[in-house]
């Protein structure tokens, strides 16, 4: 059940992840990515238009009724008005827990904040 939960709150993450405008000339700057098949990953890219991912992921406690995996990341974007907002969180058995973080410029606009509260 455990595990389920996590997943969900993973994928509940990339959907909330903001989306910008649409730019058909963006470019792969950066990208990495490890996983050892044994439970732990790690990957990261970084892309032309200002947006980034890095994101890592373990299981603790294996072979425990205690077992599940916690994923630790931040993503960021540079938005319309050329503000870069940056998401930090951790996903584990106490669920997502995201923070915002913006460059000079500005407010965090309302609708991000829903977005990663939900």
């Amino acid at each position: 059940m455990m595990k389920l939960l996590v997943l969900f709150s993973f994928l509940a993450l990339a959907h909330s992840a903001p989306q910008g405008p649409k730019d058909d000339n963006v470019q792969l700057l950066k990208f990495d990515s490890d996983n050892d098949g044994l439970g732990s990953y790690r990957f990261l890219y970084e892309q032309t238009d200002g947006s980034k991912r890095d994101e890592q992921g373990e299981v603790i406690n294996v072979g425990t009724d205690d077992e599940s995996i916690v994923i630790k990341g931040s993503y960021s974007w540079v938005a319309p008005d050329g503000i870069t907002y940056t998401v930090t969180y951790i996903a584990d058995d106490k669920g997502f827990q995201p923070s915002i973080e913006q460059g000079p410029g500005g407010a965090i606009p309302s609708s991000v904040i829903a977005s990663l509260v939900g």
